[in-house]
């Protein structure tokens, strides 16, 4: 198990992570954020300041140590310390960290993670910080280098109040798509329970059987569509799911015009991008189509090589992609540039320094709903910094100018708000998310590429004509005040959450 540190690290590895806000939920992880039960709490009182060296003496101290790893005997107040230590010199708003949490209430570092964080709001009202989560470090290690994880091969997206699931992608050849599960099919109930039951019970059986934790589990969906119900018995796989699909050429008057789409800024999705854009160089493109709607995120350096593909050397080279803004007790670190090679990640094809391929393009369309999150806004924002014209279709992005690097510690990985990035013009002022260009409701009766789903064919006639469509989708703030609202995608780290606040 390494030690990371993501104040020496090379910029290059800095994340730009998803959270609840861009895929249906809160906190993650780190779910029942409460004082342990039967524990009064004493009366407030300030923690004594920590020093910049108390989370190095303090790391990898655990009350269970795992075997064949870093770890040392040490004690739940170990693990709480040098969560405050740590986060206190690295919290990009250390100042506005709570300090009245006493630790002895706490019988779970995850639970005190979980509240160790500023209660501020954004100029709309939405917290300023919602993408505080954790990870099983197992769990994001497999995830982070190869998109894999145990389930069913179903992503889901949900709706504000969590009455309605429906399936918004399904990977090839997973237990889900050998079950004949479809886009756009709605889930009804979870080994027999109606997902309209609320109860306690209820809420814990329908959380096991959507998200299995070990493999081999097996669980009854019943899902509805048009032509009729379906009732599955599906058993937990290890799943990946390609973060790069559908890559393809359409014919249109003005040229051939080249789609893919995008759903995670993982390891091997570096080569991957660079598979595709060789593809769509090779068949002489003249304008592109990303469809991000379901990217939540991932490896700002991935964002960065994705950016030098599109716009090329002309317009990208000696330009910053992104500038890292830290707190004050940081030392200014490099901008993040646009990366004409390479990284050469754990879980990529490509050997560190490999040329990568590029169209040259002055102009761009991407696809987005709340989805469509952190390192994905970053491409948006990186690509505007050097005049690139990006044409957004669909809905607003989540709002995230934010990043983190994942912090290792006793089988936990932490994901802390420890920058805010801007462009090459110094803009990075997106907490709201960026608004659409075209504001288009998700088509979940049509396959993702499909020349006639809502998205894409909106993109393709706004580059035709550039005219929107006359029946806008209602804007998120009108939608929170109706009925059930824009429907968002439910993400690993926010799964309970989704599931149990509903």
């Amino acid at each position: 198990m390494k030690k990371y540190h993501p104040l020496s690290a090379a910029p290059l590895l800095l994340l730009a992570l998803l959270s609840g806000c861009g895929g249906g939920g809160g906190g993650g992880g780190a779910a029942a954020a409460a004082p342990a039960a039967g524990v009064t709490p004493a009366t407030p009182a300030t923690p004594p300041v920590s020093t910049a060296s108390d989370w190095t003496v303090l790391a990898n101290r655990c009350e269970n140590p795992r075997p064949g790893t870093v770890d040392v005997r040490g004690s739940l107040m170990d693990e709480l310390n040098w969560l405050r230590s740590f986060y206190g010199e690295t919290y990009l708003w250390y100042r506005e960290l709570p300090t009245n949490l006493r630790l002895e209430n706490y019988t779970r570092a995850v639970d005190f993670f979980a509240v160790y964080k500023t209660s501020a709001v954004t100029n709309s009202g939405l917290p300023k910080d919602r993408f505080h989560f954790t990870y099983p470090t197992e769990v994001w290690d497999a995830s982070s280098t190869s998109g894999s994880e145990v389930g069913y091969g179903i992503s889901w997206v949900v709706n504000d109040s969590g009455s309605d699931w429906r399936v918004a992608t399904v990977a090839p050849a997973s237990p889900a798509a050998l079950a004949g599960v479809q886009r756009g099919d709605t889930l009804w109930s979870v080994d027999g329970v109606p997902l309209t039951d609320n109860s306690g019970a209820a809420v814990n059986r329908i959380n096991a059987g959507l998200f299995p934790a070990t493999v081999g589990q097996h669980h009854q969906l019943t899902l509805t569509r048009p032509a009729g119900g379906l009732a599955i018995s599906l058993t937990a796989q290890q799943v990946t799911s390609p973060p790069v699909q559908n890559v393809k050429t359409i014919d249109t008057p003005t040229g051939k015009v080249g789609y893919l789409q995008f759903d995670d800024h993982n390891q091997v999705s570096e080569s991957e991008l660079a598979k595709a854009f060789t593809t769509l160089k090779s068949a002489g493109v003249v304008d592109l189509v990303l469809d991000m709607r379901y990217n939540g995120g991932g490896y700002l350096a991935v964002a960065s090589e994705l950016a030098y593909m599109i716009a090329g050397p002309e317009a990208s080279s000696g330009k910053a992609f992104e500038r890292l803004q830290f707190n004050d007790k940081t030392p200014p670190q490099a901008p993040q540039p646009f990366l004409d090679k390479a990284f050469g990640f754990k879980g990529s094809e490509l050997a560190g320094g490999a040329a990568l391929p590029y169209l040259g393009l002055k102009r761009v369309t991407i696809l987005t709903t709340p989805g469509t999150c952190s390192a994905s806004e970053s491409l948006i924002n990186g690509l505007r910094g050097i005049d690139v014209e990006v044409n957004l279709i669909g809905g607003e992005t989540c709002g995230k100018p934010y990043g983190f690097v994942p912090a290792d510690n006793c089988g936990t990985t932490y994901f802390a708000i420890q920058l805010q990035g801007a462009n090459h013009k110094g803009f990075g002022d997106y907490a709201d998310g960026f608004q659409p260009t075209c504001r288009v409701g998700d088509d979940f009766g049509r396959a993702l590429g499909d020349s006639s789903e809502r998205l894409l064919s909106t993109a393709l006639s706004y580059r035709a004509n550039g005219i929107c469509p006359a029946q806008p989708l209602m804007s998120r703030a009108r939608s929170a005040s109706v009925g059930s609202g824009a429907m968002k995608l439910v993400r690993p780290r926010a799964k309970e959450i989704a599931i149990r606040d509903r």
